[in-house]
């Protein structure tokens, strides 16, 4: 397997894979959505906003919740939870 970095922006067959992947997985966010709806999936897109990040700490998680996402992981197996608001508050810089 090769690493084509922006390959989207070279291949039609990157870019379409790429649009593919990203239509799947927003239908499947709005499916779940369906069956969860507290979460917000539906307009996050399964990204780590501030209302997930609420929803995560009043709701708890899902199996459908990625392990390895830093808010989740520390939830399920410790830490601290500001390490999940430094992350947030990052991306706004």
């Amino acid at each position: 397997m090769r690493d084509h970095h922006r390959g989207d922006g070279r291949s039609v067959s990157i870019a379409a894979a790429s649009i593919i992947a990203k239509v799947t997985r927003d239908r499947l966010m709005v499916a779940l959505h369906e069956i969860h709806p507290e979460y917000g999936w539906a307009a996050n897109k399964g990204y780590g906003t501030e209302a997930h990040l609420l929803a995560l700490e009043r709701y708890g998680t899902t199996p459908h919740h990625r392990r390895s996402f830093a808010p989740i992981h520390n939830i399920l197996y410790g830490g601290n939870p500001e390490d999940s608001r430094i992350s947030l508050d990052s991306q706004d810089s």
